[in-house]
């Protein structure tokens, strides 16, 4: 008898415990919003910047995704996240000394996805010249963001 009221009071407890567990709402539509910026590259060749954002339905941002077309030397077009390594980025983001031995392309617009995803939206970025954000703002970021920066503020305008 006493073993079945202790399990009770244990199970209800448990029910009280998961019961009041209180789901994060975010400030966003459900859905998935993309945003796309076009614009003329040293070149003369316009790239697209893109960016896809998927919102669960607490409104959160749980994913986000930005890559940019890309001419390579040979004149192919791809992106930049499809080139990987080959992109050659890391020996200018290690010379600039603000990341260790250098980051490149993708893995520093994988910080921004992560950042964006754990601040739900760009609020926080602090902006220095040229587009460029602070060393405080995305660690691990040397390259121009304002191209993804407003293909990111158009997807989330549509999910607002």
């Amino acid at each position: 008898m006493m073993k079945k009221l202790l399990l009770t009071f244990v199970l209800v407890g448990l029910l009280l415990m998961t019961g009041c567990t209180k789901v994060a709402e975010g400030d966003y539509k459900e859905g998935t919003y993309f945003g796309y910026v076009e614009e003329a590259g040293y070149d003369g060749t316009v790239t697209v910047t893109t960016a896809a954002i998927y919102v669960d339905e607490n409104g959160m941002i749980k994913s986000v995704f930005i890559d940019s077309t890309y001419k390579s030397p040979d004149s192919k077009l791809t992106t930049k996240k499809a080139l990987g390594d080959d992109y050659g980025m890391k020996g200018t983001s290690a010379d600039r000394g603000v990341i260790p031995g250098g980051a490149e392309w993708y893995e520093q617009v994988a910080n921004l996805e992560k950042k964006i995803v754990e601040e739900q939206g760009l609020d926080w970025i602090e902006w220095k010249d040229e587009g460029k954000t602070t060393t405080d703002s995305v660690t691990g970021v040397t390259i121009n963001i304002s191209a993804m920066y407003e293909a990111v503020q158009k997807a989330l305008t549509q999910a607002k």
